[in-house]
């Protein structure tokens, strides 16, 4: 699988929130100084931090893995966030709250805009002054870390792999579907892409067909047919152009997003287009049609992208599984010369990839801490 990991790389400013908002009460003055205190952990994500390896893990509860780490940082700081943009959605048209949330001056990067890449005085953060914005952005960084923990466990546990990524797919369906949109009338086309409902979608869809090349990878071990093989790796390329639709979207709402992102989508589209059609090739001639099988390959290797930008990881990967298919060509070619003599069709006789998508979120459940908060209005 080729790995992406800049939506993880968010970072984020210090916010006090009962620096801002006057508590009625001293049980509401506890609960905003525990918000500030678990946003303090997720202000760390991504920073140069100077404790041990031994006293995070002591911290954690034992946790080795720094993006589980991260994980818990969010999930502890998710819930009380949540009260709070919940009670604040209540008096949100009051001038004061308006006042007290810009005084936050809730700010956080992009990775996923040009400016990420470019600026040579680091990086950029942008302001928003809506619960909402720090809502959507922490719950994308979620989705973001989710999904690198899923990269790692690629290689120890492709079950846990896939669930994760499936998980993660769902943060970003509920990202984009019930927090962001309501946040549309705050942004402007110059504002972070993360904040959009369209690149929510772009990424759930990314998380989806990762999912299913860890569900092919599982498959492949197993050595199931090649047929169905060549259905899961069109499904990908089904996936990716699903997030390729969104991502078109994104880029007429966002002056500032990044190709990389798009090179990422289209990078992994070719590699598995190119595996469907070298698992559909093996099962016709497995049905004893090596003509037909030949013209896939061919076909194949005439389309695919072989003079593309992008990580040299990437490259390497498409590299390897282009002499794969020249050399089963190879070998297709040699065996038909001297034993089949079929002949060899043309593209417009050739058959159509079929793709199969099997690969569903797991939907994001939001978990809200049920406490009252009153601010002296």
């Amino acid at each position: 699988m080729l790995h992406f990991k800049d939506p993880s790389k968010l970072r984020t400013k210090k916010i006090v929130f009962e620096a801002v908002y006057p508590a009625q009460d001293s049980g509401t003055l506890e609960q905003l100084k525990e918000l500030s205190s678990k946003r303090v952990n997720v202000e760390s994500i991504n920073e140069n931090n100077s404790i041990t390896d031994a006293i995070a893990r002591e911290m954690s509860g034992g946790l080795t893995s720094q993006c589980e780490q991260d994980i818990q940082k969010l999930e502890l700081y998710l819930p009380l966030l949540e009260n709070l943009v919940q009670h604040v959605d209540l008096i949100g048209d009051d001038p004061l709250v308006i006042r007290w949330t810009s005084d936050l001056k809730i700010r956080w990067t992009s990775v996923l805009s040009s400016s990420f890449f470019f600026n040579l005085m680091g990086p950029r953060f942008f302001q928003i002054d809506n619960l909402r914005f720090e809502l959507g952005i922490v719950l994308f960084l979620y989705g973001a870390m989710l999904r690198e923990w899923a990269s790692q466990l690629l290689v120890t546990d492709l079950v846990q792999s896939a669930t994760l990524f499936r998980k993660a797919a769902g943060v970003y369906s509920y990202l984009a579907h019930e927090v962001l949109p309501s946040l549309e009338g705050a942004l402007t086309p110059e504002g972070p892409p993360e904040a959009t409902s369209s690149v929510s979608s772009v990424m759930s869809f990314i998380c989806l067909a990762e999912a299913q090349i860890v569900t092919i990878m599982k498959a492949e071990e197993k050595r199931s047919a090649d047929g169905l093989l060549a259905k899961l790796h069109y499904g990908v390329v089904q996936l990716f152009d699903e997030a390729t639709d969104f991502f078109s979207t994104a880029a007429r709402e966002c002056k500032d997003i990044s190709p990389s992102l798009m090179d990422y989508i289209s990078f992994s589209k070719g590699v598995h287009e190119l595996r469907s059609y070298k698992y559909m090739a093996q099962a016709l001639k497995t049905d004893g049609q090596i003509g037909t099988a030949i013209g896939l390959l061919q076909h194949a290797l005439n389309n695919v992208q072989k003079n593309v930008g992008g990580m040299e990881s990437w490259r390497t990967v498409m590299k390897q599984d282009i002499d794969t298919v020249i050399e089963l060509l190879r070998k297709y070619k040699h065996e038909n010369e001297f034993v089949w003599h079929e002949k060899v069709p043309f593209d417009d006789h050739l058959p159509l990839l079929q793709g199969k998508k099997i690969a569903t979120c797991i939907p994001y459940r939001p978990e809200r801490w049920e406490r009252t908060l009153a601010l002296k209005i």
